[in-house]
């Protein structure tokens, strides 16, 4: 991978501190530990690449959550507009900046039928890393984190899950939490788009269609 310089280290050090003063405390599943969390699964990615842009891809996933759309009322347009203006304020070279603005802007799930507009070997880290993050122990406890910060009921029988057909339909959902496991969570492995991701999925998808079977039975008083 490209090797960082001394300047592009420190402008990731105090971009790490930056995120973590802005998102420290933060309730929903959303917080600095989730963006540290992504961050390292990012760098264990990214041991294993070679002419991979390791600047770009530690930097896209610190900033990958600056403005999530989930809190600007779904407005997508937001994070790569911080994204673009925190880069400026740094003096990134405006190609680099670019490039992470990019991943900012894709990174996010969108829906099970949404084609995902990632174009870079450095984004596909960085989704993969974020949809890591989304799945396994952690991802179930964030989903139901997400969930009651919402008011999303923790589970209804009666509805049915769907995959939505496009970003709209995705976002405007008020499905049930379990039902997100079936909209997307269980939808991620077979999303990966590096190797390195997809082994690591392999257990963390295991973990959670365990869980929702223990889950399935406690309601039901089985177990």
């Amino acid at each position: 991978m490209k090797s960082k310089t001394v300047q592009e280290q420190a402008w990731i050090d105090q971009t790490a501190a930056f995120v973590k003063s802005k998102f420290e405390g933060e309730g929903t599943g959303h917080d600095w530990w989730h963006i540290y969390r992504v961050w390292k699964n990012a760098q264990n990615i990214l041991d294993k690449k070679s002419n991979m842009d390791a600047f770009v891809v530690e930097m896209g996933a610190l900033l990958h959550d600056i403005a999530d759309f989930k809190f600007h009322d779904g407005d997508e347009s937001v994070g790569p507009k911080e994204a673009r203006k925190y880069l400026h304020g740094l003096g990134v070279e405006p190609a680099r900046a670019e490039a992470i603005v990019h991943i900012v802007e894709h990174v996010s799930y969108k829906g099970a039928k949404v084609a995902n507009k990632m174009k870079s070997e450095e984004g596909f880290v960085v989704q993969d890393a974020d949809r890591l993050d989304a799945i396994g122990a952690i991802g179930v406890a964030r989903t139901f984190a997400y969930g009651g910060s919402v008011g999303s009921p923790m589970h209804d029988p009666s509805a049915t899950a769907e995959l939505h057909e496009d970003f709209e339909a995705y976002k405007n959902s008020r499905s049930s939490t379990v039902n997100h496991f079936y909209e997307k969570l269980l939808l991620l492995k077979d999303m990966m788009n590096t190797p390195e991701a997809k082994a690591i999925a392999e257990g963390r998808h295991a973990y959670m269609e365990q869980f929702l079977q223990t889950f399935y039975n406690e309601w039901e008083g089985k177990q």
